[in-house]
């Protein structure tokens, strides 16, 4: 039996310099698909859907809500050639009952270990419309190495530089921040997985450079010491989400490799200038995620954040618009308020104001976020900027002898190698 697995395109966020990284979700999701299927995978934001073409069964992996649209589309292109779609994915858990509207079968939850009943439903001629796990999750030690030869290497690179490979060594987060969907997708308590496990899976990954895709690597401080120890000897470099503000961790995670955190700076607080002081005296960069359109901000406040943003020196910056998605905390507020303008789903790229703002109008908060970008990269651009944090990995790299430039030959004769040695 063959399956096709789709990740639908989606409109990049504006002002940002455009790349590809190689999807998570799906890679992780066909580890959990039964062996004997045969499984065709197409990024439809790196390759062409031939819709006359495909498996049995279509299964559609959507992370982001502005890929809604998208997906509803390649939905019915092959509804209407007689082929079953299933959705799955973040998005999906988020837009369940308007999802179940475009597909054939909806599965919501974690896949470890429960795809397999799929598979035999649609043997035996009986799929459900329905298969629903949330608040079920799977023990976290099925959670295997995902299944990077299902993507095409060769299209995730960004001027020749190999993209980074995604990677999670846990589930869950027990914060519950005001922006955010996690404690609804993936639950409150949180999950780590068997740190041999997560081990296992970063050997497997022949890319030197990750993204440790985890909500938060500050929740579990006993954890991120073995976790961080054990990776050092792997002599990875990586990115992540926040870091446990603890100079110990610090260390450890600065000698395991990271290489920069995506920081939420919320404020202009000495806490923050602090927190960004010591990731810099780890040798950690700091690419800011800034959310504009809060309750508390006004017109002098976004001006006055940005002009600390430069003031600490961060490395990078990545501005977005605060959106209001469904099940996250600040949707249930504004929906009671009455202050959602939009549910045009392909609009909730983070760059559009969807709601109405507290201290300004949308139109004027629109205005800010682009005085924002324009203000932060006057000097040099966010591709110049992001240079100088390669050149320090590239830099690292070459003191530990771990750099190795990308040759999209070399590559395909390995590929060679392996199929030659599998027949």
């Amino acid at each position: 039996m063959k399956m096709t697995l789709i990740y639908p395109r989606w409109p990049k966020l504006e002002r940002q310099t455009e790349f590809h990284l190689p999807p998570h979700g799906p890679v992780v999701f066909a580890a959990a698909v039964p062996e004997e299927i045969e499984l065709e995978f197409v990024d439809e934001n790196r390759q062409t859907v031939d819709f006359d073409q495909c498996g049995e069964l279509v299964a559609l992996s959507v992370m982001l809500t502005a890929q809604l649209p998208r997906a509803f589309e390649i939905a019915a292109e092959f509804r209407a050639r007689q082929v079953p779609v299933i959705f799955g994915g973040i998005a999906v858990m988020l837009h369940s009952e308007e999802v179940a509207l475009h597909a054939d079968a909806v599965f919501l939850g974690e896949a470890e270990g429960r795809f397999q009943q799929v598979i035999d439903d649609f043997r035996a001629g009986r799929l459900r419309k329905l298969y629903d796990y949330m608040g079920n999750p799977p023990d976290i030690s099925l959670v295997g190495t995902a299944r990077r030869d299902i993507l095409k290497r060769d299209l995730y690179n960004y001027r020749g530089v190999q993209m980074l490979d995604l990677v999670h060594a846990s589930r869950g987060c027990k914060f519950n921040c005001f922006p955010c969907c996690t404690g609804y997708l993936g639950g409150r308590r949180f999950r780590p997985r068997p740190i041999d496990k997560v081990i296992e899976e970063l050997e497997s990954i022949r890319n030197n450079r990750l993204f440790v895709v985890d909500n938060s690597l500050a929740q579990d401080r006993q954890w991120l010491k073995e976790l961080f120890t054990a990776m050092a000897p792997l002599k990875k470099k990586w990115v992540s989400h926040p870091i446990l503000d603890d100079d110990e961790i610090l260390k450890l995670a600065a000698d395991a490799g990271a290489w920069y955190v995506y920081q939420a700076v919320f404020d202009t607080s000495d806490v923050i200038r602090n927190r960004v002081r010591r990731l810099k005296e780890h040798g950690i960069g700091v690419e800011g995620t800034i959310i504009l359109g809060t309750d508390d901000q006004d017109e002098d406040y976004i001006k006055r954040l940005v002009d600390f943003l430069m003031e600490i020196e961060l490395d990078v910056a990545e501005f977005t618009i605060l959106t209001p998605f469904p099940h996250s905390p600040i949707r249930a507020q504004y929906e009671k308020e009455g202050r959602i303008l939009s549910n045009d789903w392909s609009r909730y790229t983070a760059d559009k104001v969807v709601f109405r703002p507290k201290r300004m109008s949308p139109e004027r908060l629109q205005e800010l976020y682009y005085y924002a970008w324009e203000t932060f990269y006057a000097g040099g651009g966010h591709q110049l900027k992001m240079g100088e944090l390669f050149k320090r990995v590239v830099k690292r790299e070459m003191e530990d002898g771990t750099f190795r430039r990308y040759d999209p030959k070399r590559r395909r004769g390995f590929q060679k190698q392996r199929e030659a040695m599998a027949e």
